[in-house]
């Protein structure tokens, strides 16, 4: 059978082939789930009691493949580094000191050494979890859940926009920038999602024709399927119309740039990313937690050139942000987080580059943050059997204060344990409480 509404070179089958899926199942239809992934990413409404209502913003940024924490924050004054990598270790020569020389930041990182002296840099040493593991997928698995037992399906940021926020009446309050599918950390069947992988143009992933697609499907679907997905396509067309609304009304102050040559190429802009996820912060969209990515942080063989070119786009991105946020007086509003599944293995390889490791510093940048080191940095002197760093700091104290101290909701309800509190934020005046509910999408 083949619908034809303008649109006679898209049948309901091809569309449906495309991903269009309905959750069934009493806790779906209780919900009142419909999910269209290609049409939007994903689609899902679930009542919630409760919400949290402030101001505050979190913007994760992953560096996907494997950051090398000891080539980003450098142990200047342990001669096992130098023991460990003859050739790497030369980038101690021309790091940025810190703590009086005992640490330094990668020569690369200007942008954020400056905001360090201004005491908007926390650097937590050492962090990791139990039984960690050296493949990407499943360590990945474990950072996006918040779960080294693996028995976590949901990721921590969906969990906590699920049961927090009122995300089915502002669908931009959890947003993925610059991709083109839900990340990880984000996933919640009960939450709303936006995914937008594109800043210059917002519109339905297949174009104004899959738009049409998704109206001439609803016209054959009986029931509450029906009347389900079209108040997902209309919740679709009312999130794109904001945005580009919020388009018009922002200009970038900061000097973001994605005209870097990197030695391995990634294939996310990282500064675009950012900068639409300033867009959507200052233009009052609602957004509230925000999740970005670079890749490309694998560095097996010449690691050297590979990963400061990595690092000085990180350093260059983040500081745009920053300096657009601050200059729009919202700054105050916004932590950043970097988070990488693993570090990489102390002892360089025969290729000039570093396996996959254990634990890694994670760094925070903001005027949220109280600067300065947190946790415990590993010795290089004692390493485990593996040869790798001993982790200090579980990753899911981090996410503790990131969540009771900066969005201001229970860790408990998203972490279920209680972990060593890190106090890397500001204190500040605590939030009020709302009502709440959710569901996901995705614009381009």
């Amino acid at each position: 059978m083949t619908d034809t509404v303008g649109i006679d070179r898209i049948s309901r089958r091809d569309f449906l082939r495309a991903g269009l899926v309905f959750g069934a199942g009493a806790a779906g239809l209780a919900a009142g789930y419909a999910a269209v992934p290609d049409v939007f990413t994903r689609a899902v409404y679930a009542a919630k009691k409760d919400g949290v209502s402030n101001d505050r913003v979190l913007v994760m940024v992953q560096l996907a493949g494997g950051n090398d924490g000891l080539q980003t924050v450098i142990p200047l004054q342990d001669p096992a580094y130098r023991d460990l990598r003859p050739q790497l270790s030369a980038a101690a020569n021309s790091a940025l000191p810190l703590d009086g020389g005992r640490w330094g930041l990668n020569k690369v990182l200007p942008g954020i050494k400056s905001l360090w002296d201004q005491g908007k840099v926390a650097i937590v040493h050492g962090v990791g979890y139990p039984d960690p593991s050296q493949s990407h997928f499943d360590s990945i698995r474990v950072w996006e859940t918040g779960d080294p037992t693996r028995r976590q399906a949901e990721g921590w940021l969906g969990r906590t926009i699920a049961k927090n926020y009122d995300s089915a009446g502002h669908p931009l309050v959890g947003c993925a920038c610059g991709a083109t599918g839900v990340p990880g950390a984000l996933r919640d069947l009960q939450a709303t999602l936006t995914v937008i992988n594109d800043q210059q143009s917002f519109k339905f992933q297949g174009g104004d024709e899959m738009e049409r697609a998704a109206g001439a499907l609803y016209t054959s679907t009986p029931g509450i399927y029906g009347a389900l997905f079209d108040t997902a396509v209309a919740t679709a067309r009312d999130t794109v119309a904001q945005l580009r609304t919020a388009a018009t009304k922002y200009v970038p102050k900061g000097k973001y740039s994605d005209d870097v040559r990197l030695v391995y190429s990634s294939r996310n802009q990282l500064a675009a990313a950012l900068q639409l996820a300033a867009e959507l912060i200052v233009s009052g969209t609602g957004a509230k937690i925000l999740h970005v990515t670079l890749g490309g942080f694998d560095t097996h063989y010449t690691q050297a050139n590979r990963h400061e070119s990595l690092m000085a786009y990180v350093d260059s991105a983040i500081t745009a942000f920053y300096d657009d946020l601050a200059a729009y007086g919202m700054a105050d509003r916004v932590m950043i987080a970097t988070w990488s599944e693993f570090g990489r293995r102390p002892r360089e390889n025969a290729s000039a580059g570093t396996d996959h490791g254990t634990a890694a510093p994670l760094i925070l940048v903001g005027d949220p943050v109280k600067g300065g080191f947190f946790g415990e940095a590993p010795r290089l002197d004692q390493l485990d059997r593996q040869g790798n760093l001993t982790y200090a700091v579980d990753f899911r104290s981090i996410y503790q204060e990131i969540l009771g101290s900066h969005l201001r909701v229970d860790p408990r309800e998203v972490l279920s344990e209680t972990f060593e509190r890190l106090a890397f934020v500001r204190e500040r005046a605590p939030a009020a409480r709302s009502g709440a509910s959710a569901m996901a999408l995705a614009g381009r």
